[in-house]
Formats: C-alpha cells, sequence, structure tokens
C-alpha cells in the first residue's frame, strides 16, 4: 500500500525515522495532528488525563513504527489515581489499511475534582504500564510492564526499554490543545521524539559512542513541547536544531492515521457466549443491543437476529 496521504496540515501525522551513524544511534520523531485529535475527541477529558492520553498514543506510534509491526501494539497503563486507565493501539499496515493510531483514558470525576494538583504522579497514582506486541504473522505475543514512573510516560517508557532491551533510550513526549474559531472542544496534537543506541553500539561499549550518547540524549532534553506538536515546523528544521553538529540521515516519513478495528461482527460472537437471559438485559426497550465503542464512538447497533 501507497505511503502517501492527503494530510491536514504539512507536517502533521507522520513518523519520521532518522540515525546518526556515526555515533551508533537511532531515532525517531511523530507529530500528530488530525489522527491524534480523533483519537481524543471520542470522549470530553479534562485537560490535564487529556495530555496524558495524547502523549500515550504518540508514544504507541513510536513503539510499533519502530518494530515494523504488522499486528497490534498496545500500551496501557493502570494506576490508583484519578486517571486509572490509559490505553492506545497502534495498528501495522497491511494490504487494505494504512498504520494507524487509536486512543482512549478513563477518569474517575469526583477523585479528579479533589485532586489538589495535577501533576503526573498525582493524576495516575501508583501503577504499572504495560506494552503488549500482538504480531499479525508468526511470532509470539509479548508483555513487558514496568513501573509507572512518577515523572511520567516518557520516563515509564525509557524504564521498559531499559529493562526488557537493555538499550539505552530517551524519549520526549508532549500533547497539546488547539482552540479552532467556532469549535467548542479542542483539537488536539500530540508528538514525540525518541533516541536509541543501536544494538551493535551497545555491545561495543566504546567510550567515543557513550560520551556522543551523553551528549546527544542532553540535546534532546532541550526539545520544547511546542516544537514537537507545531504542524508548521519541519521536522528536518528540528533535527537540524539538535543535532547540526553530527551527520543526521533522514529516512522517507511514515505516514500515520486515526484507525479503530471495532467490529460488530466481533461483539456478536461475544453476545452469543451469554445466556439469553443475561442479553435480554443489554437491550433497549426496541430489542436493540447498542455497543458504543470508547475508541472512536461508533454504536454498533445488534438486533435479534443477529443473535440467533
Amino acid at each position: 500500500m501507497p505511503d502517501k496521504l492527503e494530510q491536514p496540515a504539512p507536517y502533521g501525522d507522520f513518523v519520521l525515522p532518522f540515525d546518526i551513524a556515526q555515533a551508533g544511534v537511532r531515532g525517531r520523531l511523530v507529530r500528530l495532528d488530525a489522527a491524534s485529535a480523533r483519537a481524543l475527541g471520542a470522549h470530553a477529558l479534562p485537560e490535564p488525563a487529556a495530555r496524558v492520553a495524547g502523549e500515550v498514543v504518540a508514544l504507541g506510534a513510536l513503539l510499533g513504527t519502530a518494530l515494523k509491526l504488522d499486528g497490534r501494539l498496545t500500551i496501557q497503563t493502570k494506576g490508583d489515581g484519578p486517571l486509572d486507565l490509559v490505553t492506545a493501539d497502534y495498528y501495522g499496515a497491511d494490504e487494505n489499511r494504512h498504520r494507524g493510531v487509536r486512543g482512549y483514558a478513563r477518569v474517575d470525576a469526583e477523585r479528579f475534582g479533589a485532586l489538589e494538583g495535577r501533576e503526573f504522579d498525582k493524576l495516575a497514582g501508583k501503577g504499572a504500564l504495560a506494552i503488549t506486541i500482538e504480531p499479525q504473522r508468526g511470532g509470539k505475543t509479548y508483555q513487558g510492564i514496568v513501573e509507572l514512573s512518577p515523572d511520567g510516560i516518557a520516563a515509564s517508557a525509557e524504564t521498559y526499554f531499559a529493562q526488557s532491551e537493555q538499550l539505552p533510550t530517551v524519549i520526549r513526549l508532549a500533547a497539546a490543545p488547539l482552540y479552532l474559531a467556532g469549535e467548542k472542544e479542542p483539537h488536539w496534537r500530540a508528538g514525540g521524539i525518541m533516541l536509541q543506541m543501536t544494538p551493535d553500539a551497545a555491545r561495543e561499549g566504546v567510550e567515543s559512542k557513550s560520551d556522543d550518547w551523553e551528549r546527544l540524549s542532553l540535546l534532546l532534553k532541550t526539545v520544547e513541547d511546542l516544537e514537537l506538536v507545531d504542524t508548521t515546523l519541519a521536522p528536518e528544521t528540528l533535527l537540524w536544531r539538535l543535532f547540526h553538529e553530527d551527520e543526521v540521515r533522514v529516512q522517507p516519513p511514515e505516514p500515520v492515521i486515526f484507525r479503530c478495528d471495532c467490529n460488530a461482527d466481533r461483539i456478536i460472537t461475544v453476545l452469543k457466549s451469554y445466556a439469553p437471559e443475561d442479553r435480554a438485559g443489554l437491550a433497549d426497550p426496541d430489542g436493540v443491543i447498542r455497543a458504543r465503542c470508547e475508541f472512536c464512538g461508533k454504536t454498533h447497533e445488534i438486533g435479534p437476529d443477529s443473535l440467533a
């Protein structure tokens, strides 16, 4: 399937791979516009919670494209704070569909209202971040779980890489609302950038490579949130600002769309496993069971004939 898609903004809805070969470092830059707006627009969230959800969606695009996954990658956080659940799916491209992302977050409104401060550790509380990789063809499902870092989603993901792949990794994530004239709800953008030492460089352990890594990591941490979500800023311009002293090689961008694979047939299969009396309790007065997808907001109507 071709990668070319019509984009709502010049530099939105893509992942841009790059590498700094001399330093043994590879990276990826993601910026989401229409995809993140759709992912966060299906359900209203308080702004601090939406920022976290946007960061998780951006992280899903970074990791999913890095793995060149043909199946699904799921990132999920569970905590004991008011933002007790955040989940995002990345779907790899296939012969019929482009690569895409979706996301969902759940907030306890009463506990959120009573919260003092909006820092991540208070919002999500103590909990875990799980990354599940499900290849479509071949390979086994893999899941890695790490403790949620009080410093946020990016720090939690860095811990995941340190423990599971033992590769030095640094990540910056951001999400921000854009308020458009005539629209009540914000248009959410999300972005992120990741640097990772290549396996060969990590194995070699050359002192010069370690020095390069420390220097490049410090440079990455100077990225501003606005630079990650600004769709008027060319990604090459951002990479030049950060790494102009190094030879950065940029690869072709990989477009990313909003994609939800919710399916009425799957819902029917689940409902058929219920006893008839249990299904009756789920139906509206007209006999139709209406199941709303929390990711895209679509309501699937399942009539009695479908369950016969």
